[in-house]
């Protein structure tokens, strides 16, 4: 099957003055939606892999460090900056992933990325010390950072406007239940012993190269756009230059690159429920682990339950608005929990607690309008690149959250807190102001 499209431009925010494509905006919510959002790009076959990818991400982060720990003996630093090394050349491929997409390529990028994963577990089955250790981790680290955008390139090819943005709001729906699942299936491995873990490996190569296979026999491809044609002078009537023509597209390529600068503050917003609010209420608040634990499944049922309904209600709103808003969620639950952690003793913790729910709905708005507001933005012929720097910078503020947030946090809750809600709420000044005006 060949589905080669060119992808339309559509605006920030639908027009107010044309209800009938109002109408086809606004898909509806429910389980039958998100099982026709998933298969809207691709069919079943592109479903089944994203199904892949969620269960492959879920299982990497805690997966590969107790298989480089528990099977090849590998100490725990050694093994934790192999992961690294991992993360960082993900980072230095995703430009060239990019360019790529703006070749016009859809699916096979997106393939590449699971069979460069597949090729990774079959390392790691294969490694006996550090360096194989370290190939795979790279192997899986440029995989796994490529994927985010060549999958919403290949979405915003077949699908178009706020249908797009429910579809990349039901692939990142699926995405969190694999997390969860993947983590689950992590545990039961480690508690397997070696073998199992050695038979987790080997089963995620064959489904990664399954997924590659699917994936790849879609055939999804776009015509490689061309950028704006240079108008003729309106002294000479003799058309613009080269250089011009460039010109007209760097507005647009600016605009993202500057979100994508806004952006690094937003990136730590994952962070802040994985490594500072754990760190928070274990060694600041003396509270339970449970309560930690406790947290982040609510904020993963939360995540799964409401962010295609929230993605589906907010479609008539501005992208930018959204993103904003998600900002200023975010800066307020990081002024909640600076002060819930002064009331003391368990009270505290539950207070934390409380002002997670308004963190999650930060986070809801924040990860359904960032993607989208890059896919609309991009000029077609950028749409890989503006993906591309997206990613980039998403990448980098994970990279770095961990280290930042655990320095701040060793000076002490008034620390961070404060300097995560400045931050944050910078940004989402600087993506209101980015909104095209007129």
């Amino acid at each position: 099957m060949s589905l080669i499209q060119t992808p339309k431009r559509q605006p920030d925010s639908p027009s107010p003055a044309s209800p009938t494509s109002r109408a086809v905006q606004r898909p509806r919510s429910g389980p039958a939606a998100l099982l026709g959002l998933l298969t809207a790009a691709g069919g079943p076959r592109y479903a089944a892999a994203l199904l892949v990818d969620a269960l492959g991400t879920g299982l990497l982060r805690p997966f590969l460090l107790l298989y480089g720990i528990g099977v090849l003996a590998l100490d725990a630093g050694a093994a934790g900056l192999a992961m690294s090394a991992g993360m960082v050349a993900g980072l230095l491929v995703l430009p060239l992933t990019g360019r790529w997409i703006d070749l016009g390529a859809r699916s096979l990028p997106a393939a590449a990325t699971l069979l460069v994963r597949a090729a990774g577990s079959v390392t790691l089955l294969l490694a006996d010390g550090l360096p194989g250790f370290t190939a795979a981790a790279v192997l899986l680290g440029v995989g796994s950072q490529s994927w985010p955008a060549t999958h919403a390139a290949v979405v915003s090819t077949l699908t178009e406007g706020r249908t797009r943005d429910a579809a990349l709001a039901a692939g990142r729906t699926l995405r969190n239940a694999g997390l969860g699942a993947g983590a689950l299936l992590a545990t039961l491995a480690v508690a397997g012993g070696t073998g199992a873990l050695q038979l987790l490996a080997g089963v995620t190569a064959a489904a990664c190269l399954l997924a590659a296979g699917l994936v790849h026999s879609l055939r999804v491809s776009a015509p490689p756009a061309e950028a704006p044609q240079p108008r003729p002078s309106a002294a000479t009537g003799v058309p613009a230059t080269a250089p011009a023509t460039a010109a007209a597209a760097d507005p647009a390529l600016r605009r993202i690159t500057l979100l994508s600068i806004a952006n690094l503050p937003f990136a730590f917003t994952f962070d802040v429920l994985e490594v500072a609010l754990p760190a928070l209420l274990v060694l600041h608040l003396h509270a339970s682990a449970a309560w930690s634990s406790g947290i982040f499944v609510g904020n993963t049922v939360l995540v799964i339950a409401l962010q295609l309904a929230v993605v589906i209600r907010l479609g008539e709103r501005s992208r930018h608005t959204v993103l904003a808003t998600g900002g200023i969620a975010l800066t307020l639950s990081y002024l909640g929990f600076w002060a819930a952690g002064g009331i003391g003793g368990t009270a505290a913790a539950g207070a934390v607690a409380a002002v997670s729910v308004l963190y999650t709905f930060g986070e809801i708005l924040y990860s359904g309008s960032g993607t989208a507001l890059v896919a609309a933005t991009a000029p077609p012929h950028l749409l890989g690149r503006a993906l591309a720097r997206w990613e980039l910078s998403m990448g980098v503020g994970r990279a770095l959250a961990p280290a930042a947030l655990t320095a701040l946090l060793a000076v002490g809750p008034g620390a961070l807190w404060p300097v995560l809600a400045g931050t944050t709420l910078l940004s989402s000044v600087a993506v209101a102001r980015l909104r095209p005006r007129g």
